[in-house]
């Protein structure tokens, strides 16, 4: 069975914010921020077909997961939600090593 992925508005704002940051680090990085994007797209692609698969974001909640998305020395997550047998709904997504990340 295969799952439709959408993303709620916070979550596309979080991929700006995340492509921003690299370039506000170097603005000449395009290429890194570009393949940045591109991991965690690749990576959002597998709750297509298994989004059981990941890691329960809370113990109590068996819907609300989490995707671990690597990239370079440390890489992202995705908070989702299992809406229904057809949709998945990606809440955030974060860098590992920001202040917020649990």
């Amino acid at each position: 069975m295969n799952y439709q992925v959408r993303f709620t508005k916070q979550a596309e704002d979080d991929l700006l914010r995340l492509y921003d940051f690299i370039l506000e680090r170097d603005a000449s990085d395009t290429s890194l921020a570009e393949r940045a994007l591109e991991a965690i797209q690749h990576g959002v692609r597998s709750l297509e077909l298994a989004p059981f698969n990941c890691r329960k974001a809370e113990p109590d909640s068996p819907f609300l997961r989490e995707l671990m998305l690597p990239f370079g020395a440390s890489g992202y997550v995705a908070l989702f939600e299992i809406d229904d047998a057809q949709t998945v709904t990606i809440l955030a997504v974060r860098h590992q090593r920001e202040d917020d990340y649990h």
